[in-house]
């Protein structure tokens, strides 16, 4: 009998950290949602009754129906015009195709409850341009709210998956495949779609998984200009709110419908992309070509338009957080009011996003740098379980997240409703994935004989790591952790579920102050929150001294 069965190092200590997180912060809230969402208030017995209750009552399961039909359009349209613009950008050669690009990433990273507001400044019931449209044309302009401006908000914000994703794809088309097409006479919009589109099909599937997943779990867009249009994550935090204490086991219920249908979308999405994925290399990349005449005009014109339009939200905030306000309503003149106002009251919420999303970057850095090593470099059983338990979190939506750690943590021993710290996990759970794919990518990049050598050398396999692995792992790793930082700082649908007053972030201040009407002040926030959006942008070219983002 082998009376060692477990060797103790600094490697076991990471296995035992990594279990213990996923299993303490994800799994146990999870078990702790199901349970709640089958157990009877009064009782505590098993029941389906919640379950019954929401498909019965058409008010709750038309939410389902509503979350359903505006992803499904917004999936969609993003998929047209993140292809159709990454066609066009990486054909041909377009007038300031850096800078397009850095406003595309940069409508992508701002969250988009800032482009609901933005867009009710603009097209609101007192918005500049109905107002304008209104005295000078007396024309109407369409509503802002309901279904048209989550879908409008929702596609403006997520198109840029699609196109990050297909720019990635039509760089590794090798030139000869479009040219073996031209000579048998396959040329034009058929050759697009024969030739591209089918090889950069696993892409799309994957870029729209990505867009579905964050329209179906978007709280803020629908919250501020849904005016009636309740979709899943809505309905689960009124609900919640509403109910909380012993009557959340119907909130429960819905967010356990919600991760039953995420769960079944993100796997049907990998099983059709394992049937149909393949390897691309491109040993001569597609030549850039340049379009003559009116085509070029209305290319550029195009494109220009688009990204136009996905700025607004960012330049309508900006310039809004300097007007004068009398309460709601914005007035003559300029003023840095809103500013002094939000440094007076609201200084602890900026405070609080910075510490929250660095101490949460600082775990995340770590565990997915070791945890990554261990995925790839010493595989067992265990960082099998470890590498399957990562992938939970792309299927829970934000709320759904900050209800199952407020059932988790509510009551000793583990009392952590109301602290930083379980914020802080919440950002940690929901982001230590993306740093964990890309730490997994780097590492099949550097050759395990770098390694074998330093140890050979005399080194320890822990010194080694510290020394080598790691030092050729960080650059790519801390740019990653730069765009995961500013999606973390950006945070809304957990953090408005967890927060206390000593404990709100930038995010769920501008909500608060949205759903208040201090337009003012949200956009003064806002305006904080995109200049550090831009300038973490900014340090992640640095960083990672390149001149475009890749997914």
């Amino acid at each position: 009998m082998n009376k060692k069965l477990i060797r103790w190092d600094f490697w076991t200590g990471v296995t035992l950290l990594a279990i213990v997180v996923f299993g303490l912060f994800l799994i146990y809230p999870l078990f702790s949602l199901f349970i709640t969402a089958f157990q009877d208030p009064e009782t505590g017995a098993f029941t389906l009754g919640h379950f019954a209750h929401f498909f019965e009552r058409k008010y709750y399961y038309q939410s389902m129906i509503n979350s359903f039909s505006v992803t499904t359009c917004v999936t969609v349209l993003a998929i047209v015009i993140g292809t159709i613009l990454a066609y066009f950008m990486s054909m041909y050669k377009v007038r300031g195709r850096n800078m397009v690009e850095i406003c595309i990433i940069i409508s992508l990273l701002s969250p988009p409850f800032i482009g609901a507001y933005s867009w009710i400044l603009i097209g609101g019931r007192s918005g500049i341009l109905t107002q304008w449209l209104q005295n000078s044309f007396g024309i109407e302009f369409p509503s802002i709210y309901g279904f048209s401006g989550i879908l409008l908000v929702l596609t403006l914000k997520l198109y840029p998956f699609i196109y990050l994703y297909v720019s990635g794809a039509l760089k590794n088309i090798d030139s000869a495949l479009i040219e073996a097409a031209e000579s048998l006479g396959c040329s034009g919009i058929r050759k697009v779609f024969t030739v591209i589109v089918p090889l950069i099909t696993p892409t799309i599937l994957a870029g729209a998984l990505m867009v579905f997943m964050n329209a179906m779990a978007d709280f803020g867009t629908p919250m501020l200009i849904g005016e009636g249009f309740n979709v899943m994550p809505v309905m689960i935090y009124s609900e919640f709110i509403n109910e909380v204490g012993d009557q959340a086991n119907f909130a429960a219920a819905m967010a356990a419908i919600m991760v039953f249908i995420t769960s079944v979308i993100f796997l049907l999405q990998k099983y059709i992309v394992n049937r149909k994925s393949f390897t691309m290399s491109s040993l001569r990349p597609i030549q850039v070509g340049e379009l003559h005449g009116i085509q070029n005009v209305l290319m550029h014109a195009g494109i220009y338009l688009l990204v136009s339009l996905s700025l607004i939200p960012q330049l309508v905030v900006i310039y809004t957080s300097f007007l004068k306000t009398r309460g709601a309503i914005f007035v003559d003149g300029y003023s840095l009011d809103s500013y002094r106002t939000i440094f007076s009251s609201l200084g602890s919420a900026i405070q609080n996003t910075y510490m929250f999303s660095t101490g949460a970057i600082i775990m995340i850095v770590f565990l997915g740098m070791t945890v990554a090593y261990l995925t790839t470099r010493r595989k067992s059983w265990l960082t099998e379980v470890i590498d399957t338990l990562t992938m939970f979190p792309y299927i829970i939506p934000g709320s759904v997240l900050g209800i199952t750690l407020l059932l988790a943590f509510n009551d000793e021993p583990l009392l952590l409703s109301g602290t930083a710290f379980i914020i802080i996990i919440s950002l940690v759970i929901r982001r230590l994935p993306y740093t964990l794919r890309s730490s997994s990518a780097i590492l099949y990049q550097i050759s395990p004989s770098l390694e074998e050598a330093s140890i050979s050398l005399g080194a320890s396999p822990l010194k080694t790591f510290f020394k080598i692995t790691a030092v050729m792992m960080l650059p790519g790793v801390m740019s990653g952790a730069i765009l995961s930082w500013i999606t973390a700082i950006n945070e809304l649908s957990s953090s408005v579920i967890l927060f206390t007053g000593a404990t709100k972030t930038m995010s769920v201040a501008i909500y608060t102050e949205v759903i208040r009407a201090s337009y003012g002040t949200a956009a003064a926030l806002s305006t904080i929150l995109t200049i550090t959006t831009i300038t973490a942008m900014v340090i992640f070219f640095k960083v990672s001294g390149r001149k475009d983002v890749t997914l």
